[in-house]
């Protein structure tokens, strides 16, 4: 691979001035800067990234980690995280971490060997090698979270209320006149879930309903919704209200199976507005999250810990929707 060095010495100048070309053309004469840019073109010059970084002591990269990239929620935070990296000088490195622990750790260890200048995950673990990091209280170390605040991790976070957005939905359905509710959860170990099912409990426990809630713990999968649905159709619920679009899906699917429709016999409200919600047969009822904004917000809140390494902890909350489709329908009488 041609070096600075070669490429100097064929354009007749120092290293320094290549250096020059390649990071300040404006202060290179015109003359000198088009020479140097044909020698580098013709050779097949580029630069050293790695040694650049260890003389500046920056990456230029942001790792961004998913639990599941397959999931299409997290396509809309990853676009919109890599727009607002992009404007403000930065790549974004994306991990899969798959639910998997000791993936997760594999992948921080790139924020500990500065191959990364920051972090943002958007699952509900922080890495346990990162740890060291946190060590100064209210002050932020270059960690960001996206989706799942929770206060226990000390690091700043971009979410929704979450248990504000599943009380909408269950207050939706009960203006409607459903009395007998499923409610399909994702994982209680996730902090999100847990605020969901508190947030449509309390909502419940308002109208005097909290004890004829039938409530399923799911995964976010549309296959497991799909078991716990036809579960539910036997508890004679008249709508079900699921903590994602996926498993809303699942549960329409299990209502067709059942010889039944949606919304006709049943109602169903999701959550997360995927870009498929609005073409489902029916168009889906859901809670809708700014999902490129968290990827943006999380990015430009990681960009301010990076320049100020002395800022504090920031937990910044965004507005969710509920938008009213075809699959929810007030009770027949």
């Amino acid at each position: 691979m041609p070096t600075i060095i070669d490429v100097a010495a064929v354009a007749g100048v120092s290293t320094a001035t290549v250096s020059r070309v390649l990071s300040q053309p404006d202060r290179v004469a015109e003359s000198t800067r088009l020479r140097v840019l044909e020698v580098v073109q013709s050779l097949g010059y580029a630069p050293n990234v790695a040694a650049r970084t260890l003389r500046t002591l920056r990456a230029a990269k942001i790792l961004l980690t998913v639990p599941d990239i397959s999931n299409p929620f997290f396509a809309s935070i990853i676009r919109g995280a890599e727009e607002a990296a992009r404007d403000a000088g930065y790549a974004v490195v994306v991990g899969d971490t798959r639910h998997d622990p000791q993936v997760e750790d594999q992948y921080a260890e790139m924020l500990s060997r500065r191959e990364v200048d920051g972090l943002i995950f958007l699952g509900h673990r922080l890495p346990d090698n990162l740890s060291a990091l946190l060590t100064r209280p209210g002050i932020a170390a270059p960690v960001v979270n996206g989706c799942e605040y929770s206060p226990d991790l000390g690091v700043p976070s971009v979410h929704i209320d979450n248990a504000a957005a599943s009380g909408d939905a269950v207050e939706h359905l009960i203006e409607l006149g459903h009395r007998d509710i499923g409610i399909i959860t994702g994982p209680l170990i996730s902090p999100i879930s847990s605020d969901r099912l508190s947030g449509a409990m309390e909502a419940a426990e308002r109208h005097g309903l909290k004890d004829r809630l039938q409530i399923r713990n799911g995964d976010y999968s549309a296959k497991l919704a799909f078991e716990l649905a036809g579960n539910l159709l036997e508890q004679n619920v008249t709508a079900i209200f699921c903590f994602s679009d996926e498993m809303a899906m699942g549960a329409i699917s299990a209502i067709g199976a059942a010889g039944l429709t949606c919304p006709g016999h049943i109602s169903v409200v999701g959550f997360d507005d995927l870009p498929t919600a609005r073409f489902f047969q029916p168009a889906l009822t859901t809670i809708a999250q700014p999902k490129g904004l968290i990827g943006q917000r999380t990015v430009e809140l990681l960009v301010e810990i990076l320049r100020d390494p002395e800022s504090p902890i920031r937990q910044i909350t965004l507005p969710h929707e509920l938008i009213v489709r075809d699959s929810t329908k007030a009770v027949s009488p």
